[in-house]
Formats: C-alpha cells, sequence, structure tokens
C-alpha cells in the first residue's frame, strides 16, 4: 500500500490527474439482460486487471471483453457467490481468480482517492448507483453498482462506470460520489447504511 506521507514532507497533489485504464460496459455487446445487468462488479475488476496487464488506453474489444466476463460470472457461479457481491467478496475473487492481491481502504476522503491515483492506482469502489445521478442509466439506475475511479479534474472525479456504453471517463462530482460510496449490504434498499470503502489491486 502506498504509504501515507508526513504533513511536513507532502508534495502538493496535482490538480488535474488520470490514469489511462481500458474500458468495457458491463455489457459489451449491449445485451443488457442477465448475467449482464448484474455484472459491474466482474467488469470493474476486467479493467483493472487488464490495466495490470499493461492494457492502458481504449475499449477492450467486446469479443474479448464478452468472453471473459461470462467466464468470470461462471466461475463465481461454481464457487457459490451470489449476483451481488461485497468488496470483501471481490477482493477474494480478484485473488484467487487473476491472483491478484487486493487491498481495501476504509478512508474514503477525496484527499485519500487522490493520493492513490497519483500512485497509479485504479480504484474500485461500490456504490449506491441510484445516487449518482448518471442520466445514462436505464430508470433510476441500479441500488447497487460498481466502478472504477481513474482519475480527477479541478472538481470530479473521473471514472469508468461499466454501467452505460457512455461510462468512459465518466465525470461525477467530488461530493455526488462520496456520498454514493458504500458497501452492498445484502439488501438493495438498505445500500445507503453499507459502509464506505475502496479497493485498489496490485500485481
Amino acid at each position: 500500500m502506498p504509504p501515507r506521507p508526513q504533513d511536513s514532507s507532502r508534495s502538493p497533489l496535482p490538480s488535474t490527474f488520470q490514469i489511462s485504464v481500458p474500458f468495457t460496459s458491463q455489457a459489451p455487446r449491449a445485451n443488457w439482460e442477465d448475467p449482464y445487468q448484474e455484472a459491474c462488479e466482474e467488469a470493474s475488476l476486467l479493467m483493472v486487471h487488464r490495466f495490470l496487464l499493461g492494457e492502458k488506453v481504449g475499449v477492450i474489444p467486446p469479443d474479448d471483453a464478452d468472453r471473459d466476463l461470462l467466464a468470470l460470472v461462471r466461475w463465481e457461479w461454481i464457487h457459490k457467490y451470489e449476483k451481488d457481491v461485497t468488496l470483501q467478496e471481490l477482493a477474494d475473487i480478484s485473488k484467487m481468480y487473476y491472483e491478484h492481491t487486493p487491498v481495501i481502504e476504509d478512508t474514503v476522503t477525496i484527499e485519500r482517492i487522490k493520493e492513490l491515483l497519483v500512485a497509479g492506482y485504479p480504484i474500485i469502489v461500490p456504490v449506491a448507483g441510484r445516487d449518482l445521478g448518471n442520466p445514462y442509466f436505464s430508470g433510476e439506475g441500479p441500488w447497487y453498482h460498481m466502478l472504477v475511479i481513474t482519475g480527477y479534474d479541478r472538481n470530479e472525479f473521473i471514472t469508468n462506470d461499466p454501467g452505460t456504453r457512455r461510462g468512459e471517463s465518466y465525470e461525477y462530482a467530488y461530493d455526488v460520489l462520496i456520498a454514493a460510496i458504500h458497501d452492498w449490504t445484502g439488501v438493495k434498499e438498505e445500500i445507503r447504511s453499507g459502509k464506505k470503502r475502496m479497493m485498489i489491486l496490485k500485481k
């Protein structure tokens, strides 16, 4: 985990910053039926996995993304995971399936998110999807959702949001995204009571 620098030695963070992370929606072929409508966790994990493999830019080819998502969903089904998983469960999946080293943090602040990004880590966050106000979501949006924070500018976080085909480099205001971050509780209507947590992956 990148260290937290002491105040006396902390270098100012850049005013804008973005990591190039390959993008896929959770429905690469625009089929939003099951399992795709529940595949935001898998799509978020896949994007960061591809980044760790050295892929930095662009959209993951739909056929490749579709194949990889379905393989991961099938593996989860075999291993008795539910359609919705907590951040800790996704961490376990990333370790077993992709052999990455997950690190979960409970200090979810604008400053800490920026520190992790500048250190080179895309960040997976669980959110109350309906609190994001994304106009490209279907209906009110998902109760529970996951996405990847890839950067920030002066007022907004930059994300790869798999919940829409327009989700590459989609921006959310700092306060909107921070307020929406909640881990899965097991009951969709209680998502706003979920803990604020975020996760990075190491090779």
